[in-house]
């Protein structure tokens, strides 16, 4: 199934120096796993091409189910000498979050945890 990672997700962005970082957390640790087979470092520079001078890097953080992107600029692209109307590179959150992406989702997380509210012993 394609979806928009706004509708999964939500995303940080910060700087430091001549880098860009977004975190990306999805709402349900159940997409942890999709969001790992989907967001590849290389669909995020893609996405991305106009702001990324160079490799992404993603960074895994299995315990928090979180994905880090650490995304180069051009060297003389740093906060205090960018032309972009964006200069800490903040709106890069919003950006990535209207990637679509194709996961594949055995048991929609929302339809799952309805399940077990219903279920007897459940939650609800």
């Amino acid at each position: 199934m394609r979806v928009r990672l706004y509708d999964v997700a939500h995303a940080r962005a910060g700087d430091k120096g001549n880098l860009n970082t977004i975190s990306l957390i999805p709402y349900d640790p159940a997409w942890y796993p999709a969001l790992c087979a989907a967001v590849t470092p290389e669909a995020v520079a893609a996405h991305l091409a106009d702001r990324v001078a160079g490799p992404v890097v993603r960074h895994r953080l299995n315990n928090l189910a979180a994905l880090i992107f650490v995304c180069p600029r051009a060297p003389e692209d740093t906060v205090t000498t960018s032309l972009h109307l964006d200069a800490h590179g903040k709106s890069l959150s919003s950006a990535l979050l209207e990637l679509e992406v194709e996961v594949e989702v055995e048991v929609e997380p929302e339809a799952e945890a309805e399940a077990a509210a219903e279920a007897p012993g459940g939650l609800g």
